[in-house]
């Protein structure tokens, strides 16, 4: 059985080709303007990766802010379905996931892999990728080595503002004043942490819970969310790719039946 999954994010598109169960292959690469380009690309290197021939391939499955414009799937399966599937797999004892993409957060109770109530914040880029994008410029840092340098900080700034565009602004009004980058990239991390915590709790999730999405690779952020919340986070080795995983193993399951 093999199957294909395709998550078309707003910042990266993912593929991961899946054997019997078992992760053949990935690929990861910037989205673009075009949803449809990025994600036959992505199918197509993911392909070659593991040596698999199109013909070969028994279904391909979208998901993720594109999914519907991923003409060539079988099918679009929901971002929540998804990326409960692919960390359920990896994580059978989790009861709880926080996805934070580029453009929106998504925390999800889960209860013997299937979703119980989930939460989720599109319609502002607070706390997401973007979010830290433009404030790690504002900064003059790589955004790559924005989590290690907060993990410096002795004395986190104050950050008051969670709108990107005025986040920004106070980074430059801070900078002016004189505090380290450390310790704005700091403030800006538990800024987030703060955040999402409170989605956290609102949901309801205290033990068992996954980090996942681009910003999980952030490794100040999953620092400061664990001291936020008082709880150890289990952060698959690839964190971007559980969505795609999901969509493959979405199509393994309707198979199967």
């Amino acid at each position: 059985m093999i199957s294909v999954g395709i998550d078309s994010g707003s910042a990266t598109t993912k593929a991961v080709l899946v054997i019997d169960g078992r992760i053949a292959a990935n690929n990861i690469r910037p989205t673009g303007f075009d949803f449809l380009s990025a994600a036959k690309n992505g199918y197509e290197d993911a392909l070659t990766n593991a040596g698999i021939d199109k013909k070969d391939v028994n279904g391909i499955y979208a998901t993720g802010y594109g999914r519907n414009s991923i003409k060539f799937a079988d099918k679009a399966v929901s971002e929540i379905t998804a990326h409960t599937m692919g960390v359920y797999h990896l994580y059978p004892a989790v009861n709880g996931i926080i996805d934070i993409g580029g453009q929106d957060s998504k925390i999800i109770s889960v209860s013997d892999g299937k979703v119980t109530d989930f939460l989720m914040n599109d319609k502002c880029a607070a706390g997401t990728g973007k979010f830290l994008e433009y404030t790690a410029k504002a900064l003059e840092v790589p955004i790559e080595e924005l989590g290690s340098l907060a993990l410096v900080s002795k004395e986190p700034a104050s950050i008051t503002s969670m709108c990107t565009v005025f986040a920004e602004s106070e980074v430059i009004s801070l900078r002016a004043r004189g505090f380290k980058k450390e310790d704005i990239a700091a403030g800006l991390i538990e800024s987030i942490a703060r955040r999402v915590a409170v989605m956290v709790r609102q949901v309801g999730l205290k033990q068992n819970v996954a980090f996942v999405g681009g910003v999980a690779k952030n490794a100040g952020i999953k620092v400061f969310l664990e001291k936020e919340l008082n709880i150890s986070l289990y952060v698959p080795p690839e964190p971007q790719i559980t969505g795609a995983l999901g969509a493959a193993l979405y199509g393994v399951s309707k198979k199967v039946k």
